[in-house]
């Protein structure tokens, strides 16, 4: 059962948490595991339709990954530590502090409902947080990211 879980992918979600070796054992388990964001992520949370109208808006190329919950319409976007200056003044949007754990599976499959939409891929690729806002920010469906957005 390990061998499912050795994506890089799962290997770099695992590399954030305080112990990769017990969320490596959760997951083989096939239990969530708790990983503390603030060293390496922060976690930002909305609704899922708004998060898919946001994914399509910003493209593939600038997506970090980005975990849902379909049963209980919830999203979390994996963004870069101080994000939260940023995305404040979004009201659709939940910026959760240092520390705060996300459960989450591995890269590479479901677990309890809660999977990745956009699946981590190892490199540490991440939603940049001012693309995330202008996603998510006034004008909605009628997007247009500012010319220094993808710079």
């Amino acid at each position: 059962m390990a061998s499912r879980t050795r994506n890089p992918g799962t290997v770099w979600l695992a590399s954030c948490a305080p112990d990769p070796v017990l969320v490596h054992r959760m997951w083989a388990a096939d239990e969530l595991a708790a990983i503390p964001g603030g060293q390496m992520w922060l976690a930002v949370e909305a609704d899922i339709m708004p998060s898919v109208a946001a994914m399509e808006r910003i493209g593939p190329d600038r997506l970090g990954p980005v975990l849902v919950h379909p049963a209980a319409d919830r999203a979390w976007w994996l963004v870069p530590p101080g994000a939260d200056e940023l995305l404040a003044d979004l009201p659709r949007l939940t910026v959760h502090p240092d520390r705060w754990a996300l459960r989450c599976p591995p890269a590479d499959r479901y677990i309890d409902g809660i999977g990745w939409l956009e699946k981590p891929d190892g490199s540490g690729r991440l939603t940049h947080a001012d693309v995330l806002g202008a996603a998510f920010g006034p004008g909605g469906s009628g997007l247009r990211l500012p010319v220094g957005a993808f710079c």
